[in-house]
């Protein structure tokens, strides 16, 4: 018998919720006619604050270096989460910063393990980054998370192809560092090909494991590009570098023009279908609108905005509770009704402006008067 403070969550040989956990619900759920108007998580949250099942939270274990910029955040996730994701893939991660809960979207950088405590993102400070910041240098151990499932398509297949290249800079080797784990830790390394683009040594992060894990198998090979000294990688050189890339299935993870010029040269050379692209940033390149007043229905805010405001950053000026995740246009997190009036895509320049229709807040701009329910 165990005590309601240290009686863990037990997942079956497949790594979902167990009959046990699922008695707990069942508990719960009598339990919440005994508390109302409290909810048993206003209760349970006061023992252990990862109790929940409105939200997903997790607890940071450690914050380990790993270069002056950058840290690995070990996370123990609460109740509710799955550890079933695909290699490559990336979660929600949301932190009060200054009294406001920030979002973003990480990759994660650990394996997964059907019977895993934890799992680990890997963050690089931007200098423009608020949330990244405070991540890497102001995040202590012990501070409680929300955070929201795993997404993403930028994934290891199961299994593997034979031949495999890797196209990396900076910190998009984070992904990728979460598949060559999960290789190693199979004992399943195929031929690998990775090339690392770093402005410096110091600041390749997972430098000394990538190292090692070449010189444990053989099959994988490590080619590192110092830019400061080296220059950005000249993709004319991948004849030289991987002589047979043509024929390798292709991930690559980088800043935008690096992905571009990877894409381009791809096309160019017809086996456009052989790359995986996955971009950390997001190219608002469509025109955008007019601007206009959006008026936010729920709350009866109102805010004017121009043309290259997203309506997810004018209604968050406007103090409104704007949903979001990934502020990419990827994980769809944003998505609200429009009731009425248009708003433009700034990926693209398409007009949205259907009675009802769902449009993704973080990736649009007002087109003139709307209004959102929200």
């Amino acid at each position: 018998m165990c005590s309601l403070t240290t009686c863990p969550l037990t997942l079956d040989p497949g790594g979902h919720v167990s009959d046990t956990a699922l008695g707990w619900d069942r508990v719960r759920g009598l339990g919440s006619k005994l508390t109302t108007p409290l909810h048993p998580d206003d209760y349970l949250s006061l023992l252990n604050p990862l109790w929940s099942t409105r939200e997903l939270r997790g607890r940071v274990e450690q914050v380990v270096p790993e270069t002056d910029d950058a840290a690995t955040l070990v996370i123990r996730p609460g109740w509710g989460w799955r550890y079933d994701h695909r290699p490559g893939q990336y979660v929600g991660i949301g932190v009060q910063v200054a009294g406001r809960f920030q979002w973003r979207s990480y990759s994660v950088s650990s394996p997964p393990r059907r019977r895993g405590r934890t799992i680990s993102i890997t963050v690089r400070a931007m200098p423009e980054g608020l949330l990244s910041a405070h991540l890497v240098r102001g995040l202590a151990p012990g501070t409680i998370v929300r955070l929201a499932l795993p997404e993403g398509e930028f994934v290891l297949p199961d299994p593997p192809p034979a031949r495999l290249l890797f196209l990396v800079a900076g910190s998009g080797v984070t992904p990728v560092m979460a598949m060559l784990r999960t290789l190693d830790r199979r004992g399943t390394m195929p031929d690998v090909v990775l090339h690392y683009s770093s402005p410096t040594p110091e600041r390749m992060i997972f430098r000394d494991e990538l190292a090692a894990l070449a010189r444990k198998h053989a099959g994988l090979t490590l080619h590192e590009q110092h830019t400061d000294r080296d220059g950005m990688l000249d993709l004319a050189d991948l004849d030289r570098l991987c002589p047979d890339w043509r024929e390798r299935d292709t991930w690559a993870c980088g800043p935008g023009p690096m992905l571009d010029a990877v894409a381009a040269h791809y096309d160019a050379a017809g086996v456009e279908d052989r790359l995986r692209l996955e971009r950390f940033s997001l190219a608002l390149d469509g025109q955008g609108g007019e601007g206009g007043t959006i008026t936010f229905r729920n709350s009866g805010k109102q805010v004017v905005a121009d043309g290259a405001t997203t309506v997810l950053e004018a209604g968050e000026q406007a103090g409104v509770g704007m949903p979001y995740g990934c502020r990419m246009g990827i994980c769809h997190t944003c998505t609200l009704t429009l009731v009425s009036g248009t708003v433009r895509d700034l990926r693209n320049g398409t007009e949205l402006g259907q009675p009802n229709e769902q449009v993704q807040t973080c990736v649009t701009a007002a087109a003139g008067d709307c209004t959102l329910d929200v």
